[in-house]
């Protein structure tokens, strides 16, 4: 079991990122979030298996067809308490 947090940013709000990001981790068996910040970065939360999650990172830098991305963080993070893939505010 992996968790991984991350920031996105760029060309990352009204694109359908959060969507995509959604269905993308659903696609992959992985719990956690994805919501928009203020400052027009995208953030998540992903957990499932080591493959999977790394899996959805490289994805990250890809986005869907209307995004750019221009940088990505990431960093271990503690497993979502709730089992599932939700869209946050």
């Amino acid at each position: 079991m992996k968790t991984i947090a991350a920031r996105i940013t760029g060309k990352v709000q009204g694109v359908s990122y959060r969507a995509w990001t959604r269905g993308e981790a659903m696609a992959r068996g992985l719990n956690g979030w994805v919501r928009n910040e203020a400052d027009g970065s995208v953030r998540a939360v992903f957990s499932g298996s080591e493959d999977m999650v790394d899996e959805m990172a490289d994805l990250l830098y890809e986005g869907p067809p209307a995004a750019r991305v221009d940088g990505l963080e990431m960093q271990k993070a503690k497993p979502p308490e709730e089992i599932g893939f939700g869209i946050l505010g």
